[in-house]
């Protein structure tokens, strides 16, 4: 296989001091009734009623075609209540599509209308043990929750829902593109508005990193997914990649389209997140990271190169992930 890998994981070095910073494009609903646990764990790719306090869980919800129409953080605290954080700009259309199916069950779905913030830190700068990834502790003073991320190199992450004073906030300046930075490169994808509809889980790695259980039955989708994992090689995966030229300014965006130099009349894939690339003090002129759904062919082809936007737009670098990502012949 033709390779244009750099072998080595990025590293978030000269990282600023450990900030709290608003996250714009995350939302919040909730699912309250007796019914709930039942109702969405008949509807997302998750087993929802097993669901332990204090835990977290990647799921998504899929079309009849079996693609994403979101991909969710759901968590719970009580048998009648579930909470799912995932992109705000998907979650008004997700509550109202749940919402024509719930029929006679006990459930009524809310967007909620709470601050989500992101912080995160170095290893090094705490003694402090970590929390296990994907666990949750909540605030009984105010509800608030903590949902502690994968780490992303050195880095620990931690996810904010609820109340956060305004002045706990860091700067606007840099701090959201380091964590935009930081979901990019943890390799675990989040579908926008844009991306709806596009994506098989597999194509997104989205059962790699824990977001499917293929033991909980049925939902809508499931027969695509499961036909995805179990039947033939799966035919396109997501990678991370990284803007070649950082002396050019482009803008990349969740749902742009990357070409292959030796197929320049189709897409080879397509951009599932973007962020501007953290290289230390050099952060302003890095160029992009982004995670990239792609054809596995075009990176095997004799001429392994993927461009943004034409075959002739920047060449993207594909990079390490924090995982494994098994070749197509070990899929089948």
């Amino acid at each position: 296989m033709a390779s244009d890998h750099n072998e080595e994981m990025i590293a978030f070095n000269d990282l600023p001091s450990p900030a709290l910073v608003a996250l714009p494009e995350w939302g919040v609903m909730v699912a309250r009734g007796q019914d709930a646990r039942s109702f969405l764990h008949g509807q997302l790719t998750q087993d929802i009623q097993h669901l332990q306090p204090g835990q977290c869980r990647l799921a998504g919800y899929c079309s009849a075609k079996g693609r994403l129409m979101a991909t969710l953080l759901v968590w719970s605290n009580r048998p009648d209540e579930v909470f799912l954080a995932s992109s705000a700009d998907v979650l008004p259309g997700l509550a109202k599509r749940l919402s024509l199916f719930v029929l006679r069950a006990d459930c009524k779905l809310q967007v909620l209308d709470v601050p989500v913030h992101g912080s995160w830190r170095l290893k090094a700068a705490s003694a402090a043990p970590a929390a296990a990834p994907w666990s949750v502790q909540t605030d009984e003073r105010d509800g608030s929750v903590s949902i502690r991320l994968p780490e992303v190199g050195s880095v620990i992450r931690t996810l904010h829902v609820g109340s956060k004073s305004p002045a706990e906030a860091a700067p606007a300046n840099h701090a959201l593109d380091l964590w935009r930075a930081l979901e990019v490169c943890s390799g675990i994808p989040r579908v926008v508005a844009r991306t709806q509809d596009q994506f098989v889980p597999q194509m997104v790695n989205w059962e790699l990193v824990g977001g499917v259980n293929f033991q909980k039955g049925c939902y809508p989708g499931q027969e695509v997914v499961a036909r995805s994992q179990y039947r033939g090689t799966l035919k396109r995966r997501s990678f991370l990649f990284r803007l070649e030229d950082e002396a050019t300014e482009v803008s990349v965006s969740p749902g742009d389209e990357v070409y292959a130099k030796d197929d320049p009349e189709q897409p080879a894939g397509m951009v599932v997140l973007a962020a501007p690339a953290w290289l230390g003090s050099n952060r302003s002129s890095a160029g992009c990271w982004a995670l990239i759904e792609v054809k596995w062919a075009a990176l095997q082809s004799s001429d392994a190169t993927l461009h943004l936007g034409s075959a002739l737009g920047p060449r993207l670098l594909r990079m390490d992930l924090p995982y494994d990502i098994p070749p197509p012949e070990l899929q089948a």
